[in-house]
């Protein structure tokens, strides 16, 4: 009887883990960190000439990381001030350990001077990002 309680208690909680990871992917959230300075190839991915930079933090093998390049490339190509750059950091992992990523993708939006806007963990939702990007970008 015993067994089935751990049993049961286990799926309990792993269907609650669930659900909120679930609920958390791709959520655009405000910047919380501290600013400090940006690994160097983070910094060289910035683009002065644009207000926005979508930095995103991939790994080789990340199934929706594909996806999330595909949703950030396509929102760059059609937003006048917004670059995308896919940073693989596979084989670099004091980046994400320095700016805290701890799944990916993760994206960072940042300003021309290394400020992080934002940052979405998961597959972001294009129509949530660009409305939250849209008082950092050119009318």
């Amino acid at each position: 009887m015993i067994g089935l309680w751990v049993v049961l208690g286990t799926l309990v909680l792993g269907l609650a883990a669930g659900v909120a990871l679930r609920a958390r992917n791709g959520r655009v959230s405000t910047a919380r960190r501290p600013e400090r300075e940006l690994p160097v190839p983070v910094a060289e991915a910035l683009d002065r000439d644009n207000p926005v930079t979508l930095v995103q933090l991939s790994t080789t093998f990340c199934a929706p990381c594909r996806h999330a390049r595909a949703v950030l490339s396509t929102l760059a190509e059609r937003t006048e001030g917004l670059r995308h750059v896919d940073l693989d950091i596979t084989q670099r992992p004091e980046v994400a350990q320095r700016l805290g990523v701890l799944r990916t993708p993760t994206t960072l939006a940042l300003d021309p001077g290394g400020r992080e806007l934002m940052r979405v963990h998961g597959v972001p939702k294009s129509a949530d990002l660009l409305t939250a990007l849209r008082p950092h970008l050119p009318s």
